[in-house]
């Protein structure tokens, strides 16, 4: 006897091939709208949002897309997931990633029309992707305890992280930023201590990097524009209580004169407080709130320069920067740690003036200015720099260093084809067409260059048959070239986490049957 019917009304379900058919579709199609972007000739996407204001983005970085992305199809939202990760974690490879787990899915679709079962097509899967770790691990150069040779490879890395974003032009002024700014940080992962502001105006050439920390305020009237050796306190505290808030108390007097007593006590209260954190010695105090004139007419009298509204993020920086910690309270001034630095003055960017600390404590930090057209050109250079910085970082962690541009790709691709040819059984099927999705990477670059991709892949698979070759993609002259002598290198953290993401996220999608879609539980009318 079957059941006619299961769900409610609102409730479809979809099985077998069908459920699966839905999956692959919505990977593959996620998969080929990034797959543009793929390389140093990727194009950009223009997103627009229809909301209030059609605020619009250019940019070339595969996590920013998907994530704006809303999508119905469930499997697609898996691999926006993946790229979100790789995006966290470390920062490059967030189209690759994608891509590689769209191509796993079109193989693994073709293998599951021929009648292989996907739980066979998965265990070949894993066989392959531990054979292309293994091949990588066997390839890769560690340069850690030679300092000159690490800092080319740093070089090489940022050059080829930068190569497809839009600061291509520029890579070298970028990557050298880069990497002096990840270097200050002595192997910590913490970025937060690398400042990035965005001035519109001059040319992308303009951004210059900045030993110390810059802050965007303007210094108030009457308070000292330059102080050496400061000691600050950096405060988080209301400032404004020296005025009666009309709106926001009720006080019953019987003459003016009260009134204007009321307000001699606000006031001093105020003084007593001000006074107190004069009494810390300090000729510095940055506030994230905002100071009334009264407090800062004192402020100024003593000398002392007073920052108001200093913006949150701006703030924590500070303090972590100059090695003070974030006051409330200023009953006790000992237990209260100021910040140092040798030298606050105010400086012009374009036609902004902005505070500069410098000398500061804590000699990692730095900020990065960059100047450019547009504040869209801005967004996506800061988002090209960042992915950088994430690259370095990591990279300074685990030194392994692969070559780029294909190679990495075509050197997995070898070992998972022997690999094939060694395994009997249906696996071999699963294994072989891991290899085809590894080359389409390589065929993806060469595509997006408008390159002939399949002339180029077949050259790259016969060098890559003679020994240790360090063939790839040279993508400016259009043809097969040697990619340690073109300098181009990439991080194995990146290709390791994109190789692994990738499998996973596909074996995911291939072990579902089905897909059962199901309206949220309205709320009975309680009339």
């Amino acid at each position: 006897m079957a059941v006619e019917k299961l769900f409610k009304d609102e409730a479809t379900e979809e099985k077998g091939e069908r459920a699966r058919m839905a999956s692959f579709v919505g990977a593959m199609a996620i998969a080929d709208l990034v797959k543009t972007t793929l390389g140093p000739k990727g194009m950009d996407k223009i997103l627009q949002s229809t909301g209030r204001g059609h605020s619009v983005t250019v940019t070339n970085d595969g996590a920013t897309i998907l994530k704006s992305l809303h999508i119905d199809n469930p499997a697609a939202k898996v691999l926006i997931d993946i790229s979100k990760v790789q995006d966290d974690e470390v920062g490059d490879g967030t189209t690759s990633v994608v891509v590689l787990a769209g191509e796993l899915l079109r193989e693994a679709e073709k293998l599951v029309g021929s009648k292989i079962h996907p739980m066979t097509i998965i265990s070949g899967f894993r066989m392959a992707s531990e054979c292309a770790r293994s091949a990588l691990l066997d390839r890769v150069k560690d340069n850690k305890d030679d300092a000159e040779k690490f800092r080319s490879d740093l070089m090489r890395i940022a050059k080829t992280t930068l190569s497809s974003k839009i600061l291509s032009q520029d890579k070298e002024h970028f990557a050298k930023l880069a990497v002096d700014a990840v270097m200050r940080l002595k192997g910590s992962t913490n970025l937060e201590s690398i400042q990035i502001i965005k001035k519109a105006g001059g040319s992308l050439k303009d951004s210059f990097l900045d030993e110390g920390f810059i802050l965007d305020k303007k210094i108030g009237l009457g308070q000292p524009k330059r102080i050496e050796n400061a000691n600050i306190l950096v405060a988080n505290t209301a400032m404004d209580t020296d005025k009666v808030k009309i709106y926001g108390a009720r006080v019953r007097v019987d003459s003016m004169a009260k009134v204007a007593q009321i307000e001699g006590a606000e006031k001093e209260k105020m003084r007593e407080k001000v006074q107190k954190i004069i009494g810390h010695g300090i000729n510095c105090f940055v506030n994230r709130q905002l100071i009334y004139n009264f407090p800062e007419e004192l402020f100024a009298d003593a000398g002392i320069l007073a920052i108001e509204h200093a913006d949150f993020e701006g703030i924590e920086r500070l303090g972590l920067v100059t090695g003070g910690e974030i006051a409330s309270t200023f009953d006790n001034p000992e237990s209260v740690k100021l910040g140092h630095c040798k030298l606050i003055e105010e400086i012009m960017i374009g036609e902004d003036k902005l505070i500069h600390f410098s000398g500061v404590e804590m000699g990692q930090a730095c900020t990065i200015v960059l100047r450019g057209a547009s504040f869209h050109v801005l967004d996506e250079a800061e988002r090209s720099l960042h992915d950088a910085l994430c690259v370095l970082s990591q990279t300074v962690n685990d030194s392994r260093v692969l070559l780029g541009g294909g190679w990495p790709e075509m050197v997995m691709a070898k070992a998972v084809d022997e690999l094939a040819r060694k395994t009997p059984g249906k696996k071999s099927h699963a294994i072989e067409a891991f290899s085809r999705a590894l080359i389409a990477i390589p065929t993806t670059i060469a595509d997006n260059a408008g390159l002939d991709s399949a002339e180029l892949v077949a050259q790259l698979r016969a060098e890559h048959h003679k020994e240790d070759s360090n063939a790839g993609i040279d993508v400016i002259t259009g043809s097969v070239g040697d990619m340690s002598e073109l300098g181009i290198s990439e991080a194995f953290k990146v290709k390791q986490a994109v190789l692994l993401s990738a499998t996973e996220a596909a074996e995911m999608i291939l072990r579902v049957d089905e897909i059962i879609t199901c309206a949220p539980r309205r709320r009975e009318d309680r009339m």
